[in-house]
């Protein structure tokens, strides 16, 4: 198998996470789904658990909120979902450090995508939504589109989802 990045971008309920997993499955038979996305309570978790059993049994399923290339999944078909959860995650663990962050996320993908394998990376495009009043979300909007923005950059491939319909905005073939 030979290396791909792909990032898939849009606004909420946008097919994002449909697509992505479509797509998984017409690249391989048992693709691997690891969502990094914190449990928060037991309501939370029991959606977790929906969620895992609706993707059917053909699915490695792995919650990792924060360290994905703790897992070697070398040769395999991955969507991660999502990466705006995951940057929440280092957003709330250094009080809201924009840079701290930042630094942080683009080093946990560098060697998590250090790995021969077929990435598939869902995330949020919020900066589309307006300017929020709040400074903390204003911090994390920006933190969020400069996260885009890299992944974007070392992306074979980035499709924007709009109402359901996958746009492609880059495209490197090799």
């Amino acid at each position: 198998m030979e290396k791909r990045i792909i990032l898939i971008t849009g606004g909420q309920r946008s097919g994002k996470s449909g697509y992505a997993q479509r797509r998984a499955l017409s690249l391989s038979p048992n693709p691997v789904y690891l969502a990094t996305s914190r449990i928060w309570d037991e309501e939370f978790r029991q959606r977790v658990l929906r969620h895992q059993a609706d993707r059917g049994p053909e699915w490695t399923n792995i919650e990792e909120e924060k360290y994905l290339s703790r897992h070697s999944l070398e040769g395999r078909v991955i969507v991660i979902d999502c990466v705006t959860l995951w940057s929440t995650n280092f957003f709330f663990d250094n009080n809201s450090q924009v840079n701290v962050s930042l630094e942080e996320i683009k080093k946990e993908f560098d060697a998590f995508t250090q790995q021969n394998a077929c990435f598939l990376f869902v995330t949020n495009e919020l900066g589309m939504g307006g300017v929020s009043v709040d400074e903390t979300q204003r911090k994390f909007t920006d933190l969020q589109g400069w996260v885009n923005q890299y992944i974007a950059s070392q992306a074979d491939e980035v499709i924007l989802m709009v109402s359901g319909i996958p746009v492609a905005i880059k495209n490197n073939i090799s």
